[in-house]
């Protein structure tokens, strides 16, 4: 029996980079690339179109001060997921895109063995960062929001801390919810509390939250 591959959109405005990335996964038997976009427009036409399971797209295609393209591919098309790639991981790219609710991160440096592992990851609902990102989150946050040691703003019981902790480690529902000895249906009764109290609108908010407010740190 066939397994369904997982298939790909490609998007960025240069075109040896584009071939490029599409020469490196085209020969990934668990991956299928349906599509490739060269501008914003077409690859917001492109992803409403062909449904992919991934966009994987470089952020200057992507313009990340246009919320409406970023709205578009992140709350338009909830099947599909988002993975940035940056020519240079400066932090305000860093910050902005976590903004906006991009959950994933790539270095355009990122091997093929990284960008598989991203895809797998972004595919089965987990957020993921680079090995050039991930270390410096934590202190990224706490130095623009608190100039500190961030504490918490809002009270939260310790499961809901708990629950933050573990969707920044990247557990799904169904994970916490064996981790912690609970139903799925309780661990996202959870979640939309914690969302609630934030005033979120995605899983991208709690991560930032939690990394912002010293709830979970990258260095643990």
């Amino acid at each position: 029996m066939n397994m369904r591959k997982i298939t790909l959109l490609i998007g960025a405005n240069q075109t040896v980079f584009r071939v490029g990335l599409n020469s490196l996964l085209q020969h990934v038997p668990e991956l299928e690339i349906i599509g490739e976009a060269n501008n914003a427009s077409a690859l917001v036409e492109k992803a409403f179109t062909l449904k992919p399971d991934i966009v994987l797209t470089d952020t200057e295609l992507l313009v990340i001060d246009d919320v409406d393209t970023t709205n578009a591919l992140l709350n338009q098309l909830p099947d599909s997921r988002l993975i940035a790639m940056c020519s240079s991981v400066k932090d305000a790219t860093i910050l902005r895109l976590l903004e906006l609710g991009v959950l994933s991160c790539l270095a355009k440096t990122a091997d093929e063995a990284e960008i598989y592992e991203a895809i797998q990851t972004v595919y089965r609902g987990k957020p993921f960062f680079c090995k050039e990102i991930l270390p410096r989150l934590n202190d990224l946050f706490t130095k623009k929001y608190t100039g500190g040691t961030p504490k918490y703003i809002i009270d939260f019981s310790n499961r809901e801390r708990d629950i933050m902790q573990l969707i920044c480690m990247e557990y799904t529902s169904k994970e916490i919810a064996d981790k912690l000895y609970l139903s799925k249906r309780t661990v996202e009764g959870h979640r939309t509390k914690i969302m609630h109290k934030i005033g979120a609108k995605s899983i991208a908010r709690i991560i930032t939250y939690a990394i912002e407010y010293g709830i979970y740190s990258t260095a643990s």
